[in-house]
């Protein structure tokens, strides 16, 4: 494989691996580069790139991803790094762990999602705190009687000043 079709392979939806229309598969499958489903596959995918399930796929298999694309069914668990995208016509069943999800009109999902957020830093602190010390505590919420008050003290206390 030269350069340029290297490059042409990390282009997203680009499939190097096609399980093509009237072809079934099983067993785990495992690739580097993108992975597109037309026939029937049944097993374990584990894919660095992205992987479609195209208008006739069917893929009774766990699913890993950086990208993954469903444009017809789907029954296993997936895991998906990046976006997962369930088409008009998609129809995942199982369980769904992913960055993002978008479903588009007339697709069809069943199971349960979850959403993180991919976690290469630690989270950003605005301030550092002591644990040897109290923990601040958040302001007093002031009633706007007590606040009226106050406001009237100030203002003799201003007068006062002026006087004197």
């Amino acid at each position: 494989m030269n350069r340029r079709d290297v490059q042409d392979s990390k282009r997203i939806g680009y499939a190097e691996t096609t399980i093509g229309l009237g072809t079934r598969a099983e067993g785990k499958l495992a690739s580097d580069s993108g992975i597109r489903i037309e026939g029937e596959f049944q097993g374990e995918i584990a894919c660095k790139g992205d992987v479609i399930v195209g208008e006739y796929g069917i893929a009774r298999a766990g699913i890993a991803a950086q990208i993954l694309t469903i444009a017809d069914k789907v029954f296993g668990d997936v895991n998906v790094k990046g976006r997962l995208t369930i088409a008009a016509s998609g129809q995942p069943h199982g369980n769904v762990l992913a960055h993002s999800i978008l479903v588009q009109d007339g697709g069809i999902y069943n199971g349960h999602c979850r959403m993180e957020r991919q976690t290469e830093s630690k989270p950003r602190h605005l301030r550092e705190h002591d644990p040897s010390q109290p923990a601040p505590q958040p302001a007093k919420e002031i009633p706007a009687k007590e606040k009226s008050r106050q406001a009237g003290s100030r203002a003799d206390i201003r007068g006062a000043e002026r006087t004197g």
